[in-house]
């Protein structure tokens, strides 16, 4: 067998493995970081997915976000339109994220009657721990005005992080 041969058997066999990967999937996992916002004080879990196929109208991703807090779970629902290629959730705001845990995220796709379509699970691991932020938001309102409960009248400043979270 000559060289151009092998290697079009070779391309050959790689793609039906990366097809035999993905059938049967809707979307595959793209994506999954926390946001830590300083600005504002607050952490999330960001998920996105990316569409391997057309979804059934109607579809909706739905996750569920292990809560560093208490160990409970924080849900997010979005509806899926069909001109989005990616797809992307957000938890709603954590406390007491801990570096280097493994957090777990669940996520199912939904058809408009509730069906489960798919589901992927994953975990999310910080590189920082949730002390980085402080414990209120450095600025507050549209312009964003100084927090007047971190940087005091007298010129003194409170960026202390959050103290509430179990060791």
């Amino acid at each position: 067998m000559n060289g151009k041969a092998l290697a079009a058997v070779l391309a050959a066999l790689l793609v039906s493995s990366c097809q035999r990967e993905t059938e049967g999937k809707l979307v595959e996992l793209s994506g999954r970081l926390f946001v830590f916002n300083y600005r504002v004080a607050t952490a999330s879990y960001l998920v996105t997915l990316r569409k391997l196929r057309p979804l059934p109208d109607g579809s909706i991703v739905s996750a569920e976000f292990e809560d560093p807090k208490s160990g409970d779970t924080l849900t997010a629902q979005e509806k899926i339109f069909p001109i989005d290629e990616k797809i992307v959730i957000q938890s709603p705001h954590l406390q007491c994220v801990r570096k280097d845990h493994p957090y777990t995220v669940k996520i199912h796709i939904l058809s408009v009657s509730g069906e489960v379509l798919q589901e992927i699970e994953t975990s999310i691991t910080s590189d920082v721990d949730q002390s980085v932020l402080p414990a209120r938001p450095l600025v507050i309102g549209p312009g964003y005005t100084p927090n007047p409960e971190v940087f005091r009248a007298d010129g003194s400043q409170d960026m202390a992080a959050d103290s509430d979270c179990p060791q």
